[in-house]
């Protein structure tokens, strides 16, 4: 289960691309902050009645996923599931938003000076035209 502002999250929202999120282990308390996207490009090929291949776009494994880090996968395999708390900290109408949030966010945090995170690498690359319609309230 997925929590937005201490609430379930469990619909897939149209209007928004991702999400930053935290993963928090509650035997440790060490925590995970990463992104993920609510969908992923599908392309339908040409068919006998259709010329062209078409592009869309289908849901992601978002509600099953525990992050890309490798530490953090093996403990869910060998802990279980209900030993981690997964918490949205922010939706995301972009892809380049997602990318400047979890960058923010781990930033913020100082994750790579604090040994109560489970990350390990910061990488971002980030262009001004991805990131320029952000509100000003929000960073």
């Amino acid at each position: 289960m997925w929590y937005y502002n201490n609430e379930p999250f469990e619909d897939t929202p149209e209007e928004y691309q991702g999400f930053v999120y935290q993963i928090t282990d509650l035997v440790t308390g060490k925590k995970y902050i990463g992104k993920k996207f609510f969908w992923k490009p599908k392309t339908l090929p040409v068919t006998k009645t259709r010329k062209r291949r078409v592009k869309t776009r289908t849901e992601s494994d978002w509600r099953s996923y525990y992050g890309s880090s490798r530490e953090v996968k093996e403990l869910v395999e060998s802990q279980g599931q209900d030993k981690f708390k997964r918490e949205i900290l922010k939706l995301c109408k972009t892809k380049g938003e997602c990318s400047y949030y979890e960058a923010k966010f781990q930033f913020d945090f100082e994750v790579l000076f604090r040994d109560d995170y489970y990350n390990e690498l910061i990488s971002c690359k980030i262009h001004s035209r991805h990131v320029r319609n952000i509100n000003e309230q929000d960073t």
